[in-house]
C-alpha cells in the first residue's frame, strides 16, 4: 500500500515559480513510476509529467515542456514538480499518481493517487 500526499501549491503571479512535492508512504516507493496530473475546473484531467522508477527517465506534456521539471528522491520517498514560467492556464489542482511504468501500449494502470494541491496563477 502506498499513500501519496501533495504539498507546495498556492497562488503565484504569471511568470513565477512553484515547487510541488508528493510524499509517499510505504517501502515500495522506489519501485513505482511517479506521475503528475492536473485538472482545471470544467476540464478533464490531463497528464503533466512522469518519471521512471529505475532509470529516472522523464516524460512531459507538450504544454509544460521546457518549463516544468520532474524529479524524485527515493531516500526521502518524494517526487517533485518544479514549475517555472507559470501561466494562468496552468491553474489547476495537481495530483500525483503511482504506477508500475509503461509498456508498448502506454502507461500501466495508476495504482495510487494523492488528494491534490491547488495551483492558481494570476495574470
Amino acid at each position: 500500500q502506498v499513500q501519496l500526499v501533495e504539498s507546495g501549491g498556492g497562488l503565484v503571479q504569471a511568470g513565477g515559480s512553484l515547487r510541488l512535492s508528493c510524499a509517499a508512504s510505504g517501502r515500495t516507493f522506489s519501485t513505482y513510476a511517479m506521475n503528475w496530473f492536473r485538472q482545471a475546473p470544467g476540464k478533464e484531467r490531463e497528464f503533466v509529467a512522469a518519471i521512471g522508477w529505475s532509470t529516472g527517465s522523464t516524460y512531459y506534456a507538450e504544454s509544460v515542456k521546457g518549463r516544468f521539471s520532474i524529479s524524485r528522491d527515493n531516500v526521502k520517498n518524494t517526487v517533485y514538480l518544479q514549475m517555472n514560467s507559470l501561466k494562468p492556464e496552468d491553474t489547476a489542482v495537481y495530483h500525483c499518481a503511482a504506477n508500475r511504468g509503461w509498456n508498448n501500449r502506454g502507461p500501466l494502470p495508476y495504482d495510487y493517487w494523492g488528494q491534490g494541491t491547488q495551483v492558481t496563477v494570476s495574470s
